[in-house]
């Protein structure tokens, strides 16, 4: 059993087990494509534009168009959580906390379950007919808010550049387009928007919860992106794009990433599996335990954007 359980006797304060602060679950799943997986890896295959060619005389010959195939892999990863609870504890609390135990583990799955989506979105996909080429993400797709010639807070003109990579790249406007910000970044859209500005009520809606959307991007409050990014690819000082001359972001920026629905795929090996048993070898203490199997993967670069910006 956890040891910290002691905190919740009946001779403490609190009759109730309380929940502290933390990511209840998931926020990212439901916003990616999500497929069932057998066994320890899949491929996934993608199918990319051809163009039509001109007809240019009666009864002509039939044109040969190859359309370009490829494909990424997913491998899985194995979560598992555990804890004890003693039939001895049990007695001496005026709740059973087996219920918030399991709780607790799903909520922790949850995370697990964001974090490989990030890391999926941000890093490295492996593509090819075996899953052997590995795909960085492209600098051409990361945009750096941007300041007086240096890195900045998260702000409109970062957020007009995200907008027109999508659009550049032709992505339907009608497929959802997403954005994970933390909570500084979604603060610093309200700070660095001039009051007088047309957009000011939008944004101070988006702020306080009462609205989750602004231009055309829907926005999740997370802040499990990764901080603290030195070295990261260079951008021009005047529009924040890509530049190869340009400057790079110093030690504490902030990673965002910004995508379109089927952008990111989740492969699920097994869904969160939660079991309540006895230990015998643990003087039949009842065990919480919970496990999940699942990967994720970047379907495609041109539907996804990386915003670097400077936590305020």
């Amino acid at each position: 059993m956890s040891f910290e359980v002691t905190e919740h006797f009946v001779k403490q304060y609190s009759a109730n087990v309380v929940h502290l602060s933390q990511q209840k679950g998931s926020r990212l799943l439901d916003k990616t494509r999500v497929e069932q997986i057998t066994g320890k890896e899949a491929y996934f295959d993608r199918i990319g534009a051809v163009a039509a060619v001109k007809k240019t005389s009666r009864h002509s010959d039939t044109p040969q168009l190859d359309t370009p195939h490829s494909r990424r892999k997913v491998v899985l990863t194995d979560y598992q959580w555990a804890d004890l609870i003693d039939n001895e504890d049990k007695l001496r609390m005026l709740n059973d906390p087996t219920s918030d135990y399991a709780q607790a583990a799903a909520w922790a799955m949850g995370r697990s379950i964001d974090d490989e989506i990030i890391e999926a979105g941000m890093g490295t996909a492996y593509a090819g007919e075996e899953g052997g080429t590995p795909i960085a993400f492209p600098n051409a797709r990361r945009i750096h808010s941007v300041a007086s010639g240096a890195l900045a807070a998260l702000n409109i003109e970062a957020l007009l550049h995200s907008q027109r990579l999508f659009d550049d790249a032709d992505v339907d406007e009608d497929i959802p387009r997403f954005h994970a910000i933390s909570s500084a970044q979604k603060q610093s859209l309200l700070s660095t928007t001039e009051i007088k500005s047309s957009d000011y009520n939008t944004v101070k809606a988006l702020v306080q919860g009462q609205i989750d959307t602004f231009m055309g991007f829907k926005f999740i409050r997370t802040n499990r992106q990764p901080k603290d990014i030195a070295g990261t690819a260079k951008f021009s000082l005047t529009t924040g794009v890509y530049d190869s001359s340009g400057g790079t972001a110093a030690t504490g920026s902030h990673m965002s990433l910004a995508w379109a629905q089927g952008a990111l795929l989740t492969g699920i090996g097994q869904s969160p599996l939660g079991k309540i048993s006895e230990r015998a070898d643990k003087s039949y203490s009842n065990q919480v335990y919970m496990r999940m199997s699942l990967g994720a993967v970047r379907m495609e670069e041109a539907t996804t954007v990386l915003v670097y910006s400077k936590e305020s």
